[in-house]
């Protein structure tokens, strides 16, 4: 079974890959991430697509290039990921929600007990 999902270009995964090592923090303000060559060894992708989306991150200030060096986890990266992924929740989970309530004609407060409802079952199924 391949480690990639065929719905979605795969330097986009690669990408997300190392977001979600930043994010986990088993990539750390100013750590070194692996070289294009271990990576493209470990994924058995090519050079480009890995270079694909090291290129975004580093586009997105995530990481920096230290030439000579390799490629390096920048200051705030952690914070910059949460920012990015909330305004992504709020874009496509959050907005559509409260869109639908409203034509529901669900009251704020019935919206409050509905998700504070669903967080303390996910809480019981723990």
């Amino acid at each position: 079974m391949s480690q990639f999902n065929e719905k979605k270009p795969i330097f986009l995964q690669i990408k997300e890959k190392i977001e979600d090592q930043i994010f986990k923090e088993q990539l750390k303000e100013h750590d070194q991430i692996p070289s294009t060559t271990q990576m493209v060894q470990f994924y058995k992708v090519n050079h480009i697509t890995i270079s694909k989306g090291i290129n975004l991150l580093v586009d997105e200030e995530i990481i920096y290039k230290k030439r000579g060096v390799g490629m390096f986890v920048a200051a705030g990266a952690k914070e910059k990921l949460v920012q990015k992924r909330k305004d992504v929740f709020i874009e496509n989970f959050a907005q559509p929600m409260v869109e639908e309530a409203d034509k529901l004609g669900l009251s704020e407060q019935e919206l409050d007990d509905i998700i504070k409802k669903l967080k303390e079952r996910d809480t019981n199924d723990l």
